[in-house]
């Protein structure tokens, strides 16, 4: 138990993940735990279903927090800071999970020094994610692993000394599982273009990632000597390697992955885009 009270700033889908994982793992109870944002009949929902106080007032919720999670889309950070500056204790711990908010900007927009920034993935909604982070250089000991405690609720973490790896992150494993789901989307409907229905399509495809994943954990070899072992000279692996190499590829998606890292960087620095209280998400921005 991390005895800490915690405020969450945006109570998204992956501040929801981080509640659920703190809870299911016994590293918080609910009372100790804030979620504050917008829309109160979210909030409410939280509270409904672990037991959380809800708040509509940002500023009031991180004024109670040991731990202050930042996880709201990054076009609406700057207005949240703002609202925050002045209301967070001098001893807490600022814990970001904003695409391209780098340690600076936060520091300075909100007036505050002990800052973690990190880059969690979607499937820290089930506690199979990954997350890179670093902290800024005036945390403690003991802040920093509190901030392993609270990302390791989401799956793996991974922690790193030079924060340029977290724009690195971003594009490669926060952004990473949109590149998965495209690429079973198009072998999904390539199975139903040949005849398969596409329930049984869903269910080839997903258990031969799922497989093929597992295989790889086991054998301590490089991947490309694995798909080597599938690749019989003439057959239909090769021939279907070829068509994906002369399409290309291999070439997309370090491009895609590249594209994605450029953004991050752009995110850091682009000034913020008014976005209309109807069409606001608390939900942290992967894109």
């Amino acid at each position: 138990m991390l005895n800490k009270t915690i405020a969450f700033i945006g109570p998204g889908a992956m501040a929801e993940a981080m509640i659920g994982g703190l809870i299911r793992q016994k590293l918080a109870s609910p009372e100790h735990l804030l979620a504050a944002g917008p829309r109160m009949e979210r909030c409410q929902q939280l509270n409904e279903k672990y037991g959380v106080q809800p708040f509509t007032d940002n500023a009031a919720a991180a004024a109670q927090a040991d731990v202050v999670v930042l996880s709201v889309k990054p076009q609406r950070l700057t207005a949240v800071m703002k609202n925050l500056k002045g209301t967070i204790r001098k001893d807490a711990l600022v814990l970001s999970i904003i695409a391209g908010a780098t340690l600076s900007k936060i520091s300075k927009g909100l007036g505050h020094h002990v800052i973690v920034r990190s880059m969690p993935n979607t499937p820290a909604q089930i506690g199979e994610g990954i997350t890179v982070w670093t902290i800024s250089s005036a945390g403690s000991d003991e802040q920093k692993e509190t901030a392993r405690a609270i990302l390791g609720a989401l799956g793996q973490e991974v922690f790193v000394e030079d924060e340029h790896y977290l724009d690195m992150a971003t594009a490669l494993s926060g952004t990473g599982p949109a590149y998965v789901f495209m690429f079973m989307e198009a072998m999904i409907d390539a199975g139903v273009h040949m005849g398969f229905p596409r329930r049984i399509s869903e269910q080839l495809v997903v258990q031969t990632i799922r497989g093929s994943v597992d295989f790889y954990k086991t054998n301590d070899v490089h991947v490309a000597a694995l798909r080597n072992q599938v690749t019989s000279p003439g057959g239909t692996s090769a021939e279907a390697l070829y068509y994906l190499e002369k399409a290309g590829f291999r070439t997309a998606i370090s491009r895609a992955v590249w594209a994605a890292y450029q953004r991050s960087l752009e995110l850091g620095k682009e000034q913020p885009v008014h976005i209309p209280e109807s069409h606001q998400s608390e939900d942290p921005g992967q894109d």
